[in-house]
């Protein structure tokens, strides 16, 4: 299982115009600087943490725990033997 192309496209779409769009239309005030500053940081880390929870869907770490009559039934079904034991 691989990464598709459409998701990445799509959701680093979504967080390049929150971090590059909408710092570019904050109106002129005293602290417009500090709003683009939050909004590209907010931008840049929802996107990294998107893709590092994304990608760990592609790994994972942790597998399903069954039990012996369910390993035994898809052994059976998958044309597998096992050694009961």
């Amino acid at each position: 299982m691989g990464a598709s192309f459409f998701p990445i496209l799509f959701f680093t779409a979504i967080w390049a115009s929150v971090g590059i769009g909408l710092p570019m239309m904050t109106p002129k005030g005293p602290h417009q600087n500090l709003i683009r500053c939050t909004l590209m940081l907010t931008g840049a880390t929802c996107w990294l943490f998107w893709l590092c929870c994304y990608m760990a869907q592609m790994n994972p770490l942790i597998g399903p725990k069954l039990n012996q009559h369910a390993i035994f039934m898809i052994a059976r079904e998958w044309g597998n033997t096992l050694k009961e034991g």
